[in-house]
């Protein structure tokens, strides 16, 4: 960790455990591991018992043995339940509101379980309630990476998988943010229930994949990203770098465009149109996949060499707080499903092919278009993982983040981009390097 870190933390300690606080989480000053205990005590409407006398001692090293003494303490001390997002996403609601005091009436109404009664058993998948999607911290509080399938994604399994999802947007519109997205939620929802099935790839599907990988530049970037030892890189040295990076990144892009084996099939006034408006989108989905490699290598390397300015530290913006967030987020969500070549090129078109963006000239092509390559991925995750059958909706379900994520970064002041590459970066490369392997 940097100096400038070190002075940020170091002098603030959790109020449930005493452990090193990261940052305000749910209202109060808090350790990522209390951050995420409370997160997923609250989302998945957990009801525990205490075996001794509601008193136990929160400590770091005792923290885990009383998960209803903990809890307890975090809603005594004030953690805010109601700034959990309800799609389990990381990302708090409501930031600006501090603790809050409820009476003991309520707080006991929570632990028994009371509180949820009402509410609709919903149980999120794998969205980020694990300690391991939690920004800052790369491994579990047992000290292993937890493993793709979550207590609470076992349990999306006893729902019949998508069935919660769907159920709660069955009979509403659906959010602008999930429109590109054929049929997510009416995926097939008894599928993770069912053994796989071996069975061979659909020609059509092959020939259609190959032609999307051939398409792509999977060559490593000729951005030049070495610094030597010793050097102390500024602000605008490394603004510099990124906006070439960017710009090698989009040329790729324009250059994959001409390649696509549907060019000839819509008009030069759409592909701009679709260009102008999923750039960002498009440089940050290979970003964090076909080119992380080099990205979290090299480009990580010489952000460590920057130190930003106390000025620039405090000037930091809660825009940037959130992107940095959710981008570690999703960083580690794709390293953890591994993204494959094929997957990435259908996953690319599919974010491309928007026939929600305003000023197309033929919106119903393009969702013909998106429906193809959506199922040519559907076939071509469960042919080549038959023993993950929630990958294809969970690769599905990182696009609207991306989305979102490319649509905040535009808010971010230029001048605090060096900072929050920096910042995102030694957050990622740092929780990889913690893994046990």
């Amino acid at each position: 960790m940097d100096a400038w870190e070190d002075d940020r933390v170091d002098l603030r300690t959790c109020l449930i455990c005493g452990d090193r606080a990261t940052g305000l989480h749910y209202g109060i000053i808090s350790c990522e591991g209390c951050k995420g205990f409370f997160k997923r005590s609250i989302c998945n409407r957990r009801v525990y018992r205490c075996s001794r006398d509601k008193n136990c001692v929160m400590s770091r090293k005792q923290r885990n043995r009383c998960q209803y003494c903990r809890l307890l303490k975090c809603l005594q001390m004030g953690m805010n339940r109601k700034a959990i997002r309800e799609d389990g996403m990381p990302g708090g609601r409501n930031k600006s509101i501090g603790p809050v005091q409820i009476s003991e009436e309520e707080i006991e109404r929570i632990m028994s379980g009371q509180e949820f009664e009402g509410e609709a058993n919903i149980s999120w998948s794998n969205n980020g309630d694990s300690d391991y999607s939690s920004p800052g911290n790369g491994v579990s509080e047992s000290n292993q990476p937890s493993p793709v399938s979550t207590p609470s994604s076992s349990r999306s399994v006893e729902l019949n998988g998508f069935t919660a999802l769907r159920d709660q947007y069955i009979g509403t519109p659906v959010s602008m943010h999930y429109q590109y997205l054929p049929h997510l939620f009416s995926y097939s929802a008894h599928s993770a229930l069912m053994p796989p099935q071996a069975r061979s790839l659909d020609p059509q599907s092959h020939s259609l994949i190959n032609q999307l990988v051939s398409a792509e530049d999977l060559e490593p970037l000729g951005t030049p990203m070495l610094i030597e030892d010793g050097y102390k890189v500024t602000q605008a040295e490394l603004f510099a770098l990124l906006c070439r990076l960017a710009d090698e990144l989009l040329f790729r892009q324009i250059a994959w465009i001409k390649k696509l084996p549907f060019f000839c099939e819509l008009s030069i006034k759409d592909y701009t149109c679709l260009l102008s408006s999923t750039w960002q989108e498009l440089i940050l989905l290979s970003s964090l996949t076909v080119y992380s490699k080099r990205i979290f290598g090299d480009l990580a390397d010489v952000t460590s060499k920057y130190s930003p300015s106390d000025d620039e530290l405090h000037r930091f913006s809660e825009e940037g707080m959130e992107v940095m967030e959710r981008l570690i987020y999703l960083y580690r969500k794709f390293n953890q499903l591994k993204v494959s070549n094929e997957e990435y090129a259908c996953m690319k078109a599919i974010n491309f092919l928007n026939q929600d963006i305003r000023g197309l000239t033929n919106a119903s092509q393009l969702e013909q278009l998106n429906k193809r390559y959506w199922y040519v991925c559907q076939d071509f995750t469960e042919y080549k993982y038959p023993h993950q059958p929630n990958r294809f909706p969970d690769l599905m379900m990182c696009l609207p983040e991306i989305r979102y994520i490319a649509g905040k970064m535009v808010n971010v002041p230029l001048e605090q981009l060096p900072l929050l590459f920096k910042a995102v970066l030694h957050s990622c490369k740092t929780s990889v390097s913690k893994r046990p392997e």
